[in-house]
């Protein structure tokens, strides 16, 4: 039977569906809906349903975590395409953002977080500072390129497209190049993803490693950073609201602190209707809207420009409503994240984490011959194969930053708590 015809879609050409490596067979689906669906079969990505998004994984089963943020920034990335679609002169039936694109972009963009929020990150990335750092997003890429196959005798990545690999690819400045190692850098050993994604053409002079590079952008990218910043803005929101670390009165003493412009006080006043009305969760999923409604589309010429329209073409939002959701990040840090008790469970989390990471690295120091396995079978097995001393950290911290909350919590209970496990349990 012959398959339908389906229309091309010119916004994309070769060079976008090319992927990282050979990839053998041939398949009804585009290339970017085979990557969509490896990413959402991945247990990288099912492990994010029991790590932290604002509170900690499984405290409650209605605060959302990185999993279920993650189907809501891919929900707003589709509509986001689908809006633009309808909305701007430059797109037509046959010249179109992929939404399977943009949704794979977005499904993806958290693979790389570690346990326990970025507090998590912050302290992976100090343990690791002498051998190659951790980033978020650079470990994201490494999920996809090196590691997300993590069964069998070797891990591998899923040979993704140029276009997913560069739609989740955030910043592009190298840690050497970094000012700041602190956040925002790929690892060293990804300048060959830098190169494959921009077809080994050099930066020009404009676009400096640091914050100017890391803002060049794919349009794809661009969708999921608004996509993600509108679902965090407006959800944190909410999930301060129903664990009633935001109320009336600390909103308002808040402001009282702040003297905030006649725009936030708005944006202030809006919130305290909301809550008085028991309408916040209504309320802020009605702005979703708003926030999707604020792109438009535009065209921008730069050194990548002439190779693919994903260069060629920028999003643009309202900046009344970045704003709005600014203000709204604002409130969520410095009433939840900033406050004592969640503080106190980050410091002990990252206590948590810390003491794992150092107990592995001490233990696996002699590679050769270490006191303890510590490790399960296959990475125990690729510690001891290890080159050197970064090479065994990175596994290690690969090892350790796949971690659910929960897993992180058990395995610190078993290695140093006297009353906790046995030897029935897994590792």
């Amino acid at each position: 039977m012959n398959p339908r015809p389906i229309k091309e879609n010119s916004f994309y050409a070769a060079f976008d569906w090319e992927f990282l490596g050979q990839r053998k067979g041939k398949d009804y689906r585009t290339p970017f809906q085979r990557d969509r669906d490896r990413i959402i079969y991945s247990s990288a990505w099912r492990r994010l349903q029991a790590k932290t998004q604002v509170f900690l994984s499984g405290e409650y089963d209605f605060y959302r975590t990185r999993l279920t943020h993650s189907i809501e920034v891919a929900q707003i990335g589709r509509s986001i395409c689908n809006y633009l679609w309808r909305q701007s002169p430059l797109l037509n039936t046959e010249f179109y953002i992929d939404p399977d694109l943009v949704e794979a972009v977005c499904l993806a963009h958290d693979l790389g977080h570690p346990p326990f929020g970025h507090g998590g990150e912050s302290t992976l990335n100090r343990l690791m500072r002498n051998a190659g750092g951790f980033e978020g997003n650079a470990q994201t890429l490494r999920v996809l390129t090196a590691i997300i196959y993590a069964a069998g005798p070797r891990r591998a990545g899923m040979n993704p497209t140029r276009a997913l690999l560069d739609g989740v690819m955030k910043y592009k400045t190298l840690l050497r190049q970094a000012q700041n190692p602190e956040r925002y850098f790929l690892y060293d050993d990804q300048e060959s993803c830098l190169a494959f994604v921009f077809e080994r053409r050099p930066f020009p002079a404009d676009l400096p490693p640091g914050e100017t590079l890391n803002r060049f952008r794919s349009v794809e990218c661009q969708i999921m950073d608004w996509a993600d910043d509108t679902a965090y803005s407006l959800h944190d929101i909410i999930d301060g609201v129903h664990a009633r670390f935001i109320t009336p009165a600390r909103l308002e003493k808040w402001a009282a602190e702040r003297s905030p412009s006649k725009t936030d006080a708005r944006l202030l006043e809006g919130i305290l209707a909301a809550m008085a009305e028991g309408a916040v969760e209504r309320t802020f999923s009605r702005k979703i809207g708003d926030f999707i409604a604020a792109c438009r589309l535009k065209e921008r010429n730069n050194f990548m420009s002439d190779l693919t329209n994903r260069y060629r073409y920028e999003l643009e939002v309202d900046e009344a409503i970045r704003a709005e959701a600014g203000f709204y990040k604002k409130v969520a840090s410095d009433i939840v994240f900033d406050s004592a008790q969640l503080q106190q469970l980050r410091y002990k989390l990252n206590h948590i984490l810390e003491r794992i990471f150092l107990a592995l690295a001490q233990n696996y120091s002699a590679a050769a011959a270490p006191p303890f396995q510590l490790l399960p079978e296959t990475t125990h097995r690729m510690v001891l194969q290890a080159s050197g001393e970064a090479e065994r950290l990175r596994i290690i911290c690969d090892h350790v930053a796949g971690m659910t909350d929960g897993y992180a919590i058990r395995a610190y209970r078993r290695l140093f708590d006297p009353g906790f496990g046995s030897i029935a349990d897994l590792v």
